[in-house]
């Protein structure tokens, strides 16, 4: 395979005798993820070994089934991700494509899913079409959207007097969605939104766009962008002394691995919206140093926590099913579930258009002094319910609500 379409795999289980599923039952998962780009920290490799976590935990109570993981890196396109999952469907029998690293290859790969009849979760990709105008039966979305993390960030800064707005966004999907909904929560709150900037993916040189933010006089520059993005905007708007200047950064969507790539003294104080944290729970504790022992010491992010939690619940459909052949089956066999406790997320259900519900989380940087480890970055703000922490399956235009 060529480096675009660069492919590794990886086996992970052999059939091991009796139990839940018949012994012809075979399931084989792709993980579409960006292997050493900008997003490669919060999801990426890590991604695989919590997958490989789930497949383990699953094998143990039921044995006598073959599953397979393979990873894929699309490189952030959506044709080199097209080509992918393709040529998985068609030829090397995959079931199911998971964590998804953009938007725009997110929705590729939906449309192909559905015609394939597979199943598709996204787990890092955030835009809330996969759940509106663009939701298929086979597609689900795991962990957060654009509208969970613009509503739960924009709403608390606004609400706390940040009033006026510039937007830094990456000039694709992604980022273009999540400004947009931001910019509705500021105005509907009583805020206005001044101007914004657009940059590219992977941006090196942020200066321009940040002396527009600055020159702008806005009390809040939001950060519509994601991964080193994110952290080259944050060290550069320390270097521009912008916050010791009076103006405040939100970051829309920020994961635990910004944050360590910051530092806390670059990022203390600076409030996001998560959908999990390692150190919630006893059984978030638990995984995350389950998953630290195998990536050298790292806690999982919130999209690597999903894809754990996601292929549990989708292999767990499987045995219930009997196959993984029929996508759309798997789907609503996953949604016969009802609410059911998820060992990272708690309370979980899964909706009709795709959207996973689960309760979302404001959460307030760690200041150096606060902090006692590696990791221990986070203190809770407040608990955004479930049924509260996304948009409405009313509002979406999901053509699978009637």
């Amino acid at each position: 395979m060529s480096k675009t379409l660069s492919l590794s795999s990886i086996a992970v289980a052999l059939v091991l005798g009796a139990g839940t599923v018949t012994a012809q039952t075979s399931v084989k998962i792709g993980v579409m993820s960006d292997m050493t780009g900008p997003y490669a920290d919060f999801s990426g490799p890590g991604s695989v070994e919590a997958v490989k976590l789930a497949v383990e935990d699953f094998l143990a109570a039921n044995k006598n089934i073959s599953i397979e993981v393979v990873s894929g890196d699309p490189q952030n396109k959506p044709d080199n991700a097209a080509a992918i999952a393709r040529r998985w469907y068609d030829t090397e029998n995959v079931d199911l494509i998971i964590d998804i690293p953009t938007s725009g290859v997110a929705l590729a790969v939906a449309g192909i899913t559905k015609e394939k009849n597979k199943v598709m979760i996204a787990t890092t990709a955030g835009t809330s079409d996969l759940t509106g105008k663009a939701c298929t039966p086979n597609t689900l979305h795991w962990v957060w959207d654009t509208w969970s993390s613009s509503h739960g960030t924009a709403e608390a800064v606004v609400k706390s007097g940040g009033k006026s707005w510039f937007f830094l966004t990456a000039d694709y999907t992604f980022g273009t969605t999540m400004e947009r909904e931001a910019s509705e929560v500021v105005k509907a709150n009583g805020g206005t939104v001044v101007g914004s900037v657009r940059h590219p993916l992977g941006a090196v040189d942020f200066s321009s766009f940040l002396l527009q933010a600055q020159n702008s006089r806005a009390q809040i520059i939001g950060l519509a962008n994601g991964g080193t993005d994110t952290i080259n905007a944050i060290r550069t708007a320390g270097e521009f002394g912008i916050v010791a200047g009076g103006q405040k950064l939100a970051g829309l969507i920020v994961f635990i691995t910004d944050i360590h790539a910051l530092g806390l003294k670059a990022s203390n104080g600076l409030q996001l919206t998560t959908a999990f944290y390692w150190d919630f729970t006893d059984k978030t504790r638990a995984f995350g140093e389950r998953f630290a022992k195998r990536t050298g010491g790292k806690m999982p992010s919130m999209s690597q926590a999903g894809s754990y939690s996601a292929t549990l619940a989708y292999l767990n459909a499987v045995a219930k099913a009997g196959s993984a052949r029929d996508g759309a089956a798997v789907v609503s066999a996953m949604r016969a579930a009802g609410t059911f406790d998820d060992p990272l997320f708690g309370k979980t259900t899964i909706r009709i258009d795709g959207r996973v519900i689960h309760d979302m989380y404001l959460v307030e940087v760690k200041k150096p002094a606060e902090s006692t480890r590696p990791y221990d970055y986070y203190k809770q703000v407040a608990v955004i319910p479930g049924d509260k922490a996304f948009r409405p399956m009313s509002e979406g235009g999901c053509p699978l609500v009637k």
